[in-house]
């Protein structure tokens, strides 16, 4: 048998490809089309006509503009049938967009605005027959209302706009932010910014409307037991000993009572505050320190004692609604956390947690 070897001397020359090629395509353009379609389909995307590959213009057209009728012909797959779902065809509780950020002007219990960094999540109930959403509208329909000194009657607003602009029956709107207020050292006479993140959420289901605020409080600990076994130390056997404590952190989260007044960003701090005063401190002399570790020593805690201390306040004031407190003790001794959570009413309460939770209570300096 006998091999032919190609050398590139016998490889077409460009000019020979070319010609090839338009008589190919002279040949399709008088064939019928079930002749185009048996050819093999590599060479069926070099011919004219159907099979070609469509030239499309690479300049982008900035005088474009797209008018009513233009937007009409749009595709809209999120308003499509309901033939277009997939999965399971079930009501969605909650479907839209998390983090979209803004400057939001919040007023202050002094009288002041302030214009801080703010992080949306907007959500609304998605029923069965439904494809999806058009989640643009819920931040058109917020930023309508963001030039505005923002409270919770505002954010009904944006929340009624974006329920009927989606026509849907729940919604959900909640801002996060990181809250400045100036606080004083224990002894020095300093101040400096505490910075505390809050988050405002206004929450529709089944015709009824809760406004919640969540606010987490930075304090630190000191472990009652290790305090005993210090000073046990040093009575009996004359032995320098420290009791250990640590950064601790208490989500709060209240249902503001309606009829009750303002409840201020700066009340809830001042309750966390009184309930536990060990706060962290910013500005910090040696006088300061002095100060703190006595503050700690006369307000030694467990994590069981920081939940009800904090629930002893929240109780007191009519503003106050049900309410949940997450407490987090961030162990020195230990190499896991200490933990507990109390709720009161049925706003909060629940049979499982979010397995992430706990970890999210972490103040990161």
């Amino acid at each position: 048998m006998n091999i032919r070897v190609t050398t590139e001397t016998d490889l077409p020359t460009r000019e020979e490809a070319a010609d090839a090629l338009r008589l190919l395509r002279d040949w399709a353009d008088a064939a019928a089309p079930e002749d185009v379609a048996a050819l093999d389909p590599v060479v069926a995307r070099l011919l004219r006509g159907a099979g070609a590959y469509p030239e499309f213009s690479r300049d982008y057209p900035a005088g474009f503009r797209a008018d009513a009728a233009y937007k009409a012909t749009l595709p809209d797959l999120q308003n499509g049938p309901a033939s277009l779902i997939r999965g399971a065809n079930r009501q969605i509780q909650h479907v839209g967009i998390s983090n979209f950020r803004l400057p939001i002007r919040y007023h202050t219990r002094d009288n002041g605005d302030l214009m801080l960094e703010t992080s949306v999540t907007g959500t609304v109930s998605l029923e069965a027959e439904k494809k999806g959403i058009n989640m643009s509208r819920i931040m058109r329909s917020f930023y309508a209302h963001a030039d505005k000194t923002f409270s919770f009657g505002v954010i009904e607003a944006a929340l009624d706009d974006y329920k009927a602009d989606l026509e849907s029956f729940d919604a959900r709107i909640q801002m996060r932010l990181s809250f400045p207020a100036r606080v004083t050292s224990l002894r020095s006479g300093l101040s400096g910014y505490q910075y505390y993140d809050i988050a405002l959420e206004l929450v529709e289901r089944d015709g009824v409307r809760r406004k919640i605020v969540h606010l987490d409080y930075v304090y630190s600990s000191t472990c009652p037991c290790s305090l005993e076994l210090s000073e046990h130390a040093r009575a009996t056997r004359n032995q320098l000993a420290t009791p250990h404590s640590q950064r601790s952190v208490a989500r709060i989260s209240v249902e503001v009572a309606e009829g009750q007044g303002c409840l201020w960003f700066e009340d809830l701090i001042e309750m966390a505050r009184a309930a536990v005063p060990t706060e962290t401190q910013v500005m910090v002399k040696r006088e300061d320190e002095q100060a703190f570790a006595e503050l700690n020593a006369a307000n030694p805690i467990f994590v069981e004692d920081a939940a009800r201390l904090f629930a002893e306040q929240l109780e007191l004031d009519p503003r106050v609604g049900d309410f949940r407190v997450v407490a987090s003790h961030q162990e020195s001794l230990h190499s896991h956390d200490a933990v507990s959570v109390l709720t009161e009413g049925p706003t909060f309460a629940t049979a499982s947690l979010d397995p992430h939770l706990f970890r999210t209570l972490i103040h990161a300096g």
